[in-house]
């Protein structure tokens, strides 16, 4: 009875030193968040409220998106910059390198610059189509944006916004289309290429894929604005701005 009896006392020891140490990692964890929502709360050794913490986060946004805008709705704001280009449909990229290799190279060549004018027009309208999500951002958004990756106010946004903006934006890619005449490269293209014999015809959706490729690179373009934002004094153009970021 006695061996039996040490033996419940040592388990018992054993248990409460085992929920010691896990109450030891609740606290140090507490702790830590604690210590998080501290830094995230301080900036320029100056108390952040959790109005100018959203506040901050959606100027940058707004500063951010216009910047992007901006850019890439200038002429070549697209053709000329290498990361967002809009290049010839891939699913049909067989039928470019046939036909530069008949002779129409050229063609082809203005057929994308006439893919890119096109999302550079319909850039013009993008900006103001972010304001709404912008404007609804809470209070658990902008914390968690503030303390999350370089892009986490683009990705906030991105989630918010793609689904209605290409709704949206379509029929201003549509417009933009017609602007830059791309129905008019694209067609002698597509016409000489499906009278190859034995080859699959094409007729890709041009409107679906400019919008695409467009949201794409404005996305990215914010992505960049956001983390100047973050990381660069100089681009942090407002007080509000420099309150927030100034010490990141």
């Amino acid at each position: 009875m006695m061996k039996n009896a040490i033996m419940l006392v040592m388990v018992l020891i054993s248990q409460l030193a085992n929920a010691q140490v896990d109450l030891n990692n609740l606290i140090d964890d507490a702790k830590s968040s604690y210590d998080k929502l501290s830094t995230v709360a301080s900036g320029n050794k100056s108390s952040l409220s959790n109005d100018e913490i959203v506040g901050g986060l959606k100027e940058a946004l707004n500063v951010g998106t216009k910047n992007s805008t901006e850019k890439v709705s200038k002429t070549d704001g697209f053709l000329k910059n290498a990361k967002i280009k809009i290049p010839f449909p891939p699913e049909v990229k067989e039928a470019e390198n046939t036909l530069r290799k008949i002779g129409m190279g050229k063609q082809v060549d203005k057929f994308i610059v006439t893919l890119n004018r096109a999302a550079e027009q319909a850039s013009k309208d993008a900006a103001p189509i972010f304001v709404n999500a912008i404007k609804t951002m809470s209070i658990s958004d902008g914390l968690n944006i503030l303390t999350g990756k370089d892009n986490a106010a683009t990705l906030y946004l991105q989630s918010k916004t793609e689904k209605d903006l290409k709704t949206k934006f379509s029929p201003v890619v549509k417009k933009a289309i017609t602007k830059a005449q791309v129905a008019k490269y694209w067609k002698p293209l597509a016409t000489a290429y499906n009278k190859i014999p034995m080859v699959q015809k094409i007729n890709p959706n041009l409107d679906e894929y400019i919008t695409e490729k467009a949201l794409d690179g404005i996305f990215l373009m914010v992505a960049e604005e956001e983390k100047k934002i973050r990381k660069d004094p100089l681009a942090q153009v407002t007080d509000l701005l420099k309150k927030v970021f100034g010490s990141n």
